[in-house]
């Protein structure tokens, strides 16, 4: 069978500002992330920012940088930067079989 675009797995990398270190925030995108299906990571970076990328089929990328956009309940998200949508050739593969937190 032959893979048509829509059925690539897509990438999205880019960084959360605001009040999102110390709001549960890594974790909520943990879980969701999870729940859609995706791998990838996210992590508290030391300028205050959350990083975060996200890869799997482009639906569930979408639903997982809506998340982003508002957050969990106590997280304040003041902007969203990058998360530029890529396609990945036949060539990539997912970086990661999970979802991870990672360190600094």
């Amino acid at each position: 069978m032959v893979e048509t675009q829509a059925e690539r797995d897509v990438i999205a990398h880019g960084f959360v500002r605001g009040r999102v270190q110390g709001v549960w925030f890594r974790e909520s995108t943990r879980k969701r992330a999870v729940e859609l299906g995706l791998s990838g990571f996210v992590r508290n970076i030391p300028d205050g920012r959350v990083e975060a990328q996200f890869i799997g089929p482009l639906d569930a990328v979408m639903s997982a940088l809506s998340f982003v956009e508002q957050g969990p309940p106590h997280a304040r998200v003041d902007e969203v930067q990058g998360f530029e949508i890529e396609t990945l050739d036949e060539a990539q593969t997912r970086e990661a079989a999970e979802f991870l937190i990672l360190s600094v």
